[in-house]
């Protein structure tokens, strides 16, 4: 069974039906050492897919505050190459972006085949926060689940892996981490008076990421709920999802890598050969 749980295309998701303090039976130090299993394989992975250019990944994370989306970013990019992974970040839209469609920002950051592109935040804030702080009347926001499938069905016909990330605190959890930015003077700087605004809006966003999960689950792009209240099974479970995704793909890499290479070499011999005459 895989660590993070699959949202079955179709399916009605209700939050309180996954426990945030999951760990599979495992402890800290079998999470570790799973992990830097899977690092060494996703290694390899990347080198494969950045090499090929016949795939792209797409990785997308979303939660509550403090559910640990840098976090999980930043140890992905701690077993990857930065040559081939790109980290992007959507917070309020500039005024050119709000000019144009809510995609808009997000589709020409998609990755290309080749790459890998981290999403800290993505499309899904516009059926979320949009719609628990009324930023866009209903009639406008729940057009967007539809809208956000045929995106992410345009995505994944252009041989893009779709794997969406959703990061699952609980709610004492939540609390215990943001009292912890106070009493953190390495973290204070994360402090905000929001933060905890946004706390009283809980049950708005459980329901928004409800429908969000349940609405967009396909089976291109199906969500992934992440335990999020063990930060080391976090990252295990992403992990696992990032090599599950690749490992698929390696035989047509291989296969294709080893075309380029004959191809390459006939090349080189044809030179070699003209240029004794």
């Amino acid at each position: 069974m895989p660590y993070a749980w699959i949202v079955e295309p179709g399916s009605k998701v209700k939050l309180s039906d996954y426990d945030p303090d999951h760990i599979e039976g495992l402890d800290k130090e079998q999470g570790r050492a799973k992990l830097a299993k899977l690092a060494t394989e996703i290694e390899e992975l990347q080198e494969l897919m950045y090499a090929a250019k016949q795939t792209a990944l797409l990785c997308v994370f979303q939660g509550r505050d403090t559910a640990g989306k840098d976090g999980a970013i930043n140890k992905v990019l701690s077993y990857t190459n930065v040559q081939g992974c790109r980290v992007n970040y959507f917070k309020v839209p500039t005024p050119e972006e709000a000019s144009h469609d809510f995609l808009w920002r997000v589709h020409k950051l998609t990755p290309g085949v080749g790459g890998i592109t981290l999403f800290n935040r993505s499309h899904y804030e516009d059926v979320v926060v949009v719609r628990v702080h009324d930023l866009a009347p209903k009639e406008v926001w729940k057009d967007r689940y539809d809208e956000i499938n045929s995106f992410e069905a345009l995505l994944a016909r252009s041989n893009t892996v779709i794997l969406k990330f959703y990061l699952h605190i609980g709610k004492d959890e939540q609390r215990e981490r943001l009292l912890d930015r106070e009493k953190d003077d390495t973290k204070a700087w994360k402090l905000s008076v929001g933060d905890w605004k946004e706390r009283e809006l809980w049950d708005d966003y459980t329901e928004a990421y409800e429908d969000a999960l349940t609405k967009c689950s396909t089976e291109h792009a199906p969500w992934r709920i992440v335990p999020a209240n063990h930060k080391w099974f976090r990252d295990l479970a992403v992990a696992e999802a990032i090599r599950d995704a690749l490992k698929p793909h390696r035989k047509e890499w291989m296969k294709h890598l080893e075309e380029i290479g004959r191809n390459a070499k006939a090349e080189l011999a044809a030179y070699r050969k003209g240029s004794e005459l």
